[in-house]
């Protein structure tokens, strides 16, 4: 059977477990991204099956199910960190004076422009700003610098495709990843601006990635501790937790990583102030009539 770029298709060596879209055809070897988990593999021709209509449906509805209960249990957690503001910013008194909040923006740099699309579908409808770039993960490092310089984010993601490969290394050595290398060089670039852990929050990292360079790089949050797969929305939960918490606050990384699809065993990191601050009194734009 011949393959081309944007069939889906999965691994028969794998029990057809992961559903992949083709990235590109060399001879009778084919390059695969995660259609879901930002996972990048490569297999022979004779080891893909097409994934025909009805099965896709069915996995598809799967994924929508998971990604909607992750986002209910966000929006739980949001609700309850709403009345407690509320209640702070007030003093527990009831009155008239509305407050406003100053909303943390954030940069998201992807090796990939579908999930890319969907993250930002995310961030547009958890409420946050975001500016999203479509970048190689090799690129990555050559343009941080000059996009934190021009956007002023308050927390940087920086994510896309990896993979270890236990035919090049270690556990251990960085060499044997696709693409933490250049995650990791890019937290640094980024750290060389603002180096301070609570005003520039950084999440790093894609499947399987090199968790401890890129906590020893100056990220805040990574994957993947245990070198598994993370689902392709994780990084904007972890975002927007801290994006929602208020700047007095500690956020624990448990706190972080429980409404994400992944868990603590794709993600970790230390613990970070929150960056929500709310002010009093909220003034409405009078009428230029």
């Amino acid at each position: 059977m011949s393959f081309a770029k944007g069939d889906l298709v999965t691994r028969q060596s794998y029990n057809h477990d992961l559903l992949f879209r083709v990235a590109s055809v060399k001879r009778e070897n084919v390059e695969l991204y995660g259609e879901d988990i930002r996972l990048k593999a490569d297999a022979p021709v004779t080891d893909l099956e097409m994934v025909q209509q009805r099965e896709l449906e069915k996995r598809r509805k799967r994924e929508q199910e998971k990604e909607e209960f992750s986002y209910r249990l966000f929006r739980q957690d949001y609700q309850l960190m709403k009345e407690k503001r509320e209640y702070q910013a007030t003093d527990g008194y009831q009155h008239e004076t509305m407050f406003f909040q100053l909303p943390a923006k954030v940069l998201h740099l992807d090796g990939d422009q579908m999930y890319l699309r969907k993250c930002i579908e995310l961030y547009q409808r958890i409420g946050l700003q975001v500016h999203g770039v479509h970048l190689q993960e090799r690129e990555m490092p050559l343009q941080i610098g000059e996009l934190v310089e021009k956007i002023q984010p308050d927390i940087i993601v920086i994510t896309g495709h990896d993979a270890f490969s236990k035919n090049k290394g270690q556990k251990s050595d960085i060499r044997a990843y696709r693409h933490s290398k250049f995650f990791v060089e890019t937290v640094r670039e980024a750290r060389k601006i603002n180096p301070n852990l609570d005003q520039l929050i950084i999440f790093a990292g894609a499947c399987q990635s090199h968790f401890e360079s890129l906590i020893r790089a100056g990220a805040n949050f990574a994957s993947s501790p245990l070198r598994i797969n993370i689902h392709a929305l994780d990084p904007v939960y972890i975002a927007a937790k801290i994006a929602y918490t208020p700047f007095m606050e500690r956020v624990s990384v448990w706190e972080a990583l429980r409404n994400t699809l992944t868990g603590d065993k794709g993600m970790g990191g230390v613990e970070t102030k929150g960056l929500l601050r709310t002010g009093m009194p909220y003034l409405e734009q009078e009428s230029m009539d």
